[in-house]
């Protein structure tokens, strides 16, 4: 009996220790994302993330206005955690930002948002644009608040919304992200969180003009990789410099510094992409209006 009751204990230490130290994924050799699909079927789906935008190639569309709730108020207390895979940042103590309308049916609640970035300034996001990669990429994560649950949400195709901005580099330091810097020096250990107290709103932490996106049906980008995802890819970059960017890359990993945790782009077989143009409407009827209006002076100058 006593040595049954050892080898139970061995066997839950050593679950434990598998737990702890084991990643059931990476982003090189044998955990690498070409092998992702050996233990998760979805992986190898047929509409997977992310994808190459072909800006030539998109359906153009004048969706309803995204209307954000609570993106420009303060977050009195967020949580930033060195996952192993990427840091991601939890509400601790504010209002929950929620977002509908767009080509979205719903409201979708935040969840969390989290990073993937490369080993040098030329390459490191998931999604490209005309083939181009940038340094840097956010995901912001949302669920559909009418399942009720992160976890209800998950088996539905229309569960998530990923928000995805795309950072360029600058010259001049980006000033909203100053806090977020100083938490990462403190989060450098894998499993290691530290509270960020009077976080700045997702307005002013992510600042492109959000009337300007692509959207296509996908999946998330890391295992199990479930096609259960609605992505807002927004056309304007945020800047940010090669020193900022290099605090990420400073971030422990499992097999040392997580310098790059980007998968690459997928197929888009028969998916759609849209973008919305909406923008371009209001800019163009701004153009004839003035035409209207300055056309019969105009042609009386040439007269």
């Amino acid at each position: 009996m006593v040595k049954c009751i050892n080898f139970v204990q061995f066997l839950v230490f050593m679950v434990f220790i598998y737990g702890y130290f084991c990643q059931d994924f990476g982003y090189d050799g044998d955990e690498g994302p070409s092998e992702w699909g050996k233990r998760y079927k979805q992986c190898v789906g047929k509409h997977q993330s992310p994808i190459d935008i072909d800006i030539h190639n998109v359906q153009m569309v004048n969706l309803p206005k995204l209307r954000f709730d609570f993106f420009n108020k303060p977050l009195r207390n967020v949580r930033l955690t060195n996952t192993g895979h990427t840091v991601k940042m939890t509400i601790e103590e504010g209002p929950t930002p929620t977002i509908n309308g767009g080509p979205l049916n719903g409201t979708y609640e935040f969840n969390h948002l989290h990073f993937h970035w490369g080993n040098n300034d030329t390459h490191g996001s998931e999604n490209m644009l005309n083939h181009n990669s940038f340094p840097l990429e956010l995901h912001v994560l949302f669920y559909n608040k009418y399942y009720g649950s992160l976890d209800e949400a998950s088996k539905h195709t229309d569960g998530y919304l990923v928000l995805s901005f795309l950072y360029s580099t600058s010259t001049r330091s980006n000033k909203h992200y100053d806090l977020f810097e100083s938490g990462l020096s403190k989060i450098v250990k894998i499993n290691s969180t530290y509270k960020l107290n009077n976080f700045e709103s997702l307005d002013k932490f992510t600042t492109a003009r959000k009337d300007s996106y692509f959207t296509y049906e996908g999946s998330l980008t890391t295992p199990p990789c479930s096609e259960i995802v609605t992505w807002i890819e927004f056309r304007d970059t945020i800047p940010i410099t090669h020193e900022q960017i290099e605090h990420f890359r400073q971030l422990n990993g499992p097999h040392g510094k997580l310098t790059h945790n980007y998968r690459p782009t997928q197929n888009l077989n028969d998916r759609i992409i849209r973008m919305n143009s909406s923008a371009t409407l209001k800019t163009s009827s701004l153009l004839l209006g003035w035409l209207t209006i300055c056309l019969p002076f105009l042609l009386n100058l040439i007269r």
